[in-house]
């Protein structure tokens, strides 16, 4: 069951409205203000950034059809209202980088924080220049002389784009360089890249079904001063078909958890290590119940146990 189908038979209460203010993160994860959304700072800076983003990965992937595109106006405008900055995209996701850059407007721009990727694979020592054109392409589709943050994507032709990348952060072209996967598998290359690289972000999977990371991945993170953004927090929606048919259990209220989705947001943004997750949706309904997650308490390690609980 997706999401949409669970919160069509009424799997998620009323959420929180999205005309909320930011301010500063300066505690405990479960210290900021209740009517405030969360922020988590970027290690290598200290620049803070709302922990709640938006992924585009299947939503944005459309056509250039208008009313296929109005809802997803719809969403960046409420994204940005709520306070929110960080927007995921990829030239691996179809047409994403160019709907995201035909849709912002000139205000969302200012106050974007976008990261996107370099996925082109080298052959005969022509990576590096493969991946130049590639992001110099998205640069383009996004209508920006420069990004937030690029990160190679899946690890591919790694070292050949971190090459670049550094020069371009160098520049001023990127703020900051990542790296991304999202398999379990990835998680031994992605210990010796943070080991040995030391990039501004690392991007995985991490969800109260798949925690392995919280073995070595987000220790590791937090110890080398790496930001982390997660993905694949629904699990790709599996996750809202292991509660299908459960009501929100009491003790979720304790930690201001609304439905099920910001339980499981709220689980993710629990580890400190975590600084941003980034759910993809193109309907607004969804992305205020997300930005709910980042509101109020976050679940402690009795309350982490319990929803853990809930999904067997």
């Amino acid at each position: 069951m997706d999401r949409r189908s669970f919160l069509a038979m009424g799997g998620a209460a009323a959420v929180a409205g999205s005309d909320v203010s930011v301010a500063h993160f300066t505690g405990e994860p479960h210290e900021h203000q209740p009517d405030e959304p969360l922020l988590r700072k970027i290690p290598s800076t200290g620049e803070a950034i709302p922990a709640i983003g938006l992924g585009t990965s299947g939503p944005f992937e459309v056509g250039t059809d208008a009313a296929a595109r109005a809802p997803l106006r719809e969403v960046l405008a409420t994204f940005f209202k709520s306070g929110a900055r960080l927007i995921d995209t990829s030239p691996m996701y179809s047409t994403a980088e160019a709907v995201l850059g035909d849709l912002l407007t000139a205000e969302q721009q200012q106050k974007a924080f976008v990261a996107t990727k370099v996925w082109t694979p080298g052959s005969g020592g022509h990576g590096e220049q493969k991946g130049l054109e590639q992001m110099q392409r998205s640069m383009a589709l996004l209508r920006r002389p420069a990004v937030e943050l690029m990160q190679v994507h899946n690890l591919v032709d790694l070292d050949a784009h971190l090459k670049t990348l550094r020069r371009w952060k160098s520049e001023g072209r990127i703020k900051y360089l990542g790296v991304t996967h999202y398999t379990t598998s990835s998680y031994p290359d992605l210990i010796s890249i943070v080991e040995r690289e030391k990039p501004d972000f690392v991007q995985f999977n991490y969800s109260v079904a798949t925690r392995e990371a919280e073995q070595r991945l987000l220790p590791l993170c937090a110890d080398k001063g790496v930001a982390v953004i997660v993905n694949r927090a629904f699990e790709d929606g599996n996750l809202f078909s292991r509660v299908q048919g459960k009501p929100l259990p009491p003790w979720a209220a304790e930690f201001g958890a609304k439905s099920w989705a910001q339980v499981f947001l709220k689980f993710v943004l629990a580890n400190p290590a975590v600084t941003c997750v980034i759910p993809a949706t193109g309907k607004v309904r969804n992305l205020v119940d997300n930005l709910g997650a980042g509101l109020g308490r976050l679940p402690d390690g009795k309350q982490r146990r319990e929803i853990i609980a809930a999904l067997k």
